[in-house]
């Protein structure tokens, strides 16, 4: 494992000079690697700018999805029920009213276009879907509009007994090379945890066309009402615990993976954070945090990051990155089995 830096006097007293946080994502270079992810609060141009001004390095629009594409005129209530299950840091309370709510492919250019005029740092556009539907054309028309980058959001839950594991498989891959086709801009791809070889897909995806991979979606739970017996989406804020399986995989990917890697689900602190750029992670996207605490939590998790780097010597963010993955730890089977055995075998369930 990288030995950290030693704490010195000055350390100490606070007379050091401070870590430089910069970091790239998708071409773009940021002053610190924290993002607004895709939610609500990226929904309107009012919480953009309440989001830039609490330091945001960027943000992530929320999903234009493939069902507003193909069905423009969908009803606002039925649009809300499949957002939700395809947008999981979505939560109950807090949608935004109609008004400032994407409805339809329109207004959601609309919406990228404002922020483009109003904000001054990136705007990722995102794309969310399982087919090539309007999609190429769409993502053609987000980089018209200014897009910095666009995320490619592919929700697809395996749920056909039929289709086996190669398909799905080509499913991502072939979307990814068709999107890729129509832009020029970056293209990060957000992706799910249940490939049954994770880490070879991500290298598939990044061959495909990928520049960053964002790990990774929430899928929604969907619930039982027992005095109704409705099938309900049941969606709720992430914890940090959620965390751990991300930094997991990024660790693993990183160094081995040819492209950025963004980590969301699970970040809630600086703390949080430091533990991700330590496994190599290029920046963490905060969304559950932020509609718990506000735009403003986001100066809280710089100032943590921040400090914990700056208390340890480290000159920069990319001296930190990936120090801690497993290319670089002395014993990589700790992200493997191995651990897995020793965490069972040395629970104490009286602790």
């Amino acid at each position: 494992m990288t030995t950290e830096p030693m704490m010195t006097e000055s350390t100490a007293t606070g007379r050091e000079d401070r870590t430089d946080l910069t970091t790239t994502y998708l071409g773009l270079t940021l002053p610190h690697p924290i993002m607004a992810s895709s939610s609500p609060l990226t929904g309107n141009v009012e919480s953009l700018l309440s989001l830039q001004e609490a330091g945001a390095a960027a943000v992530v629009l929320p999903s234009l999805f493939e069902e507003q594409v193909e069905h423009e005129a969908m009803a606002y209530g039925t649009l809300l029920e499949s957002g939700a299950a395809f947008n999981a840091e979505a939560y109950d309370g807090y949608f935004p009213d109609l008004d400032d709510y994407n409805t339809g492919a329109e207004e959601y250019l609309d919406l990228l276009n404002a922020a483009k005029q109003e904000l001054s740092i990136p705007v990722i556009a995102s794309l969310n879907g399982t087919s090539k539907g309007g999609w190429t054309y769409y993502a053609s028309e987000l980089e018209n509009e200014g897009a910095d980058a666009l995320e490619l959001n592919i929700y697809h839950v395996a749920a056909d007994p039929d289709e086996t594991s190669a398909q799905v498989e080509d499913r991502y891959l072939r979307l990814v090379e068709e999107v890729k086709t129509e832009i020029n801009i970056p293209l990060a791809v957000k992706i799910g945890p249940f490939f049954s070889s994770p880490a070879n897909m991500a290298r598939r995806l990044a061959s495909a066309g990928a520049d960053a991979l964002v790990l990774f979606n929430r899928f929604y739970q969907p619930d039982i009402n027992l005095e109704t017996l409705d099938v309900l989406p049941d969606l709720d804020l992430s914890t940090a615990a959620e965390m751990r399986l991300v930094l997991r995989w990024v660790a693993i990917m990183h160094g081995r993976v040819d492209a950025d890697i963004a980590a969301t689900t699970g970040v809630h602190d600086g703390h949080g954070a430091v533990k991700l750029v330590l496994a190599g992670a290029n920046v963490a996207m905060l969304a559950s945090a932020l509609l718990h605490h506000g735009p403003g939590h986001i100066h809280t998790v710089v100032s943590e990051m921040e400090r914990w780097f700056t208390e340890r010597e480290y000159s920069s963010l990319g001296q930190a990155r990936g120090s801690v993955s497993q290319v670089s730890v002395a014993d990589p089977s700790t992200f493997e089995r191995a651990n897995y055995m020793r965490t069972l075998t040395s629970y104490d369930h009286h602790g």
